[in-house]
């Protein structure tokens, strides 16, 4: 039977074939078979400068191989037509042996596997392994791009614009396989399709005109070739300026364009690739791309996960090896220090918003200002402000952290306003003794706050406490300023969160819940809302939507006033204390708490996630004291003590 082998391309199954009927049964080793030359291959890699041979495709029918009936008669007869030499684009190829020819079939690629070969073929060709790529694509029978993607990335690589618009007009007719960038082609949409890719290759052409110096045809392909596309008007105004720009470097910066060159054709050929469906071109670096949404994919799913996200695959903490997975010991749930210096029980605490201070406020009359050493993470007490009768049950930093307003219980009248940098006192305001000012609120322009409370005052004032607009009737239990600084959140004895405008006087309802709203906080963006309803827990608003979105478990809830927070990085964490003595932390999409903390004897009052250090918590208590929480010491990375955990 005459053998359909390539020349210079002997099948491993043909070899071990003839040598075992030589020698008996034992194969010497296979020898280094010759490359073939691109003229005998069945398909390159698309993307040489040469237009690669196209390979047939096999049909669904497989091709007998049994002995019987070999040759293009019974290939006929199959239903299966033969390539070139008897080479199919899958690999499939013709073997003989000495007891008489059979067919070697190779597994026939699948969809999915034939995407998997083009795009790892596609990153081994960013790699500059042009050969690699040329025998992949030989071997597995798959081409890189369409023939005429191929000539069309040359041409605009090159700067040949006559012919890369020419290409064009091969390549609109693509545009109806799946994937492209309109689902639904009709022949107007087609139309504007390919008037976008011309105006965007014209518009190469001229600011590459423009940089060489050649202003009379950078003129001519503005009035014949770009306006009478009668598209982008007002970006082709912008170009025509262009022309008055007397040096290539002042054309570069007002355009904001890379200059004639590989970096600048590159990003043109990835604009133009958008209109193209991927069985044609492939996106660039599209391996890549998958690459780094399953890691993000994975960070955004790891439980504990509470660092940046980087999402450059080149960073040394990822590994494509192993799925990403962080421990508990990273994560703030171990006892770093324990703050004793209150005499009394601890009602607030708040870091500043630069992370570097903690300020405390206790039954015991005195708020306390410490230092975090940006090192070592350990708090020293820094200054000790005195003097407030009724206790201090809320704290507000500034935005700038140069102020501290301190408030008190239901029966305070007063509020302080410290200087924090000099440990005086600026303002202590007082508009009635039968006021009851028990929480406050700074204005993002660090110039007015907001305060109020539950006997029915609700006043906007300036640093020196003077009155600026007041709201009569409403019994506020907290507050919050909108990041715009026009708007007032306010919960109230009435179950709900209402906004305030003091400008134009307008209020809304936000949120309504069925039991008491004893405090709330909102995250940094201003779209979620943290809620501690009595007897109910903790619960978490959308308030854009204006929806419930979840309620966390595990916390115990009554009729104390308790404070939660967001926290960690990209404020993916929940704290809030709880009456059963415990620090509870949930990832901000689960409703099961992921660490239970314990070491307070006591009610916690209130908890307060360090901005700037994600790993560092700060927890207050009846107890007296203050606990910092942190990652688990070097030493004791694997002591269980002080957290439980419970994955959700």
């Amino acid at each position: 039977t005459a053998s359909s082998e390539r020349p210079g391309e002997t099948t491993l199954a043909a070899a071990s074939s003839s040598s075992d009927s030589e020698t008996g049964g034992a194969s010497p080793p296979p020898r280094k078979k010759p490359r073939a030359s691109a003229a005998e291959g069945a398909g390159g890699s698309g993307y040489s400068a040469r237009t690669p041979a196209l390979a047939c495709r096999p049909h669904g029918r497989d091709m007998q191989a049994n002995g019987a009936g070999q040759g293009s008669d019974a290939e006929a007869r199959n239903g299966d037509a033969s390539c070139a030499e008897g080479t199919h684009s899958n690999g499939l190829t013709a073997a003989s042996g000495d007891g008489g020819s059979a067919l070697k079939k190779q597994k026939r690629l699948s969809l999915p596997e034939e995407d998997v070969v083009r795009l790892i073929g596609q990153h081994l060709h960013d790699l500059g392994l042009g050969q690699t790529v040329d025998l992949l694509m030989q071997e597995s029978g798959c081409r890189l791009e369409h023939p005429a993607a191929t000539k069309f990335r040359s041409h605009v690589m090159e700067g040949e614009w006559e012919k890369a618009e020419s290409d064009l007009n091969e390549l609109k007719a693509l545009m109806h396989s799946p994937g492209a960038v309109v689902v639904s082609p009709c022949e107007f949409n087609l139309f504007r399709m390919g008037v976008c890719m011309k105006f965007l290759l014209l518009q190469q052409k001229y600011l590459e005109y423009l940089e060489d110096g050649r202003a009379l045809e950078a003129l001519q392909v503005l009035r014949a070739e770009l306006t009478p596309l009668k598209y982008n008007t007002e970006r082709i105004h912008l170009l025509s300026g262009y022309l008055m720009c007397s040096h290539p470097e002042d054309l570069r910066a007002k355009a904001e364009w890379e200059g004639k060159g590989t970096a600048s054709r590159s990003e043109l050929l990835d604009k133009l690739q958008t209109y193209l469906p991927p069985t044609v071109m492939l996106p660039p670096h599209r391996l890549q791309t998958l690459l780094r949404q399953a890691v993000e994919l994975q960070r955004d799913r790891c439980l504990y996960h509470n660092t940046k996200l980087d999402s450059s695959l080149d960073a040394a903490p990822v590994s494509l090896l192993l799925d990403h997975v962080c421990s508990r010991n990273q994560f703030p749930c171990y006892t770093q220090q324990v703050l004793t210096e209150h005499c009394n029980e601890v009602w607030f605490c708040k870091f500043s918003n630069d992370g570097t201070k903690l300020a405390t406020g206790s039954k015991d009359t005195t708020v306390i200002v410490w230092h975090v050493d940006k090192e070592t993470h350990q708090l020293k007490q820094l200054k000790t402000l005195e003097g407030h009768a009724y206790g201090v049950s809320y704290l507000a930093w500034s935005p700038e952290d140069t102020y501290l307003i301190a408030c008190g219980p239901d029966d305070c009248s007063e509020l302080w306003l410290w200087n924090v940098q000099t440990g005086e006192l600026r303002t202590k305001m007082s508009q009635s003794h039968e006021d009851s000012l028990t929480s406050v609120a700074w204005n993002p322009d660090g110039k007015r706050f907001v305060t109020g409370g539950q006997r029915g005052q609700f006043y906007q004032c300036d640093l020196d406490g003077n009155l600026l607009d007041s709201w009569e009737g409403v019994r506020v239990q907290c507050l919050w300023c909108s990041n715009d600084g026009r708007t007032v959140l306010a919960s109230d004895t009435h179950q709900r969160v209402r906004g305030y405008n003091f400008e134009d006087l307008t209020d809304r309802n936000i949120v309504q819940e069925d039991h008491p709203i004893m405090s709330f906080t909102v995250s940094k963006s201003g779209r979620l809302a943290l809620l501690n309803v009595a007897t109910q827990g903790v619960h978490l608003w959308d308030l854009q939507d204006r929806v419930l979105v979840r309620k966390y478990q595990g916390v115990t809830q009554g009729f104390y006033t308790i404070h939660s927070c967001f926290g960690g990085h990209n404020e993916d964490f929940i704290a809030s204390g709880s009456e059963d003595h415990k620090v509870y932390i949930w990832h901000k999409r689960s409703e099961l708490p992921i660490a239970e903390l314990t070491g307070h004897t006591r009610t916690v009052n209130c908890v307060s996630w360090n901005p700037a250090w994600p790993g560092l918590m700060a927890s207050a208590s009846d107890d007296g004291t203050v606990r910092i929480w942190g990652p688990a010491p070097v030493l004791d990375a694997h002591d269980p003590e002080e957290c439980s955990s419970m994955d959700s």
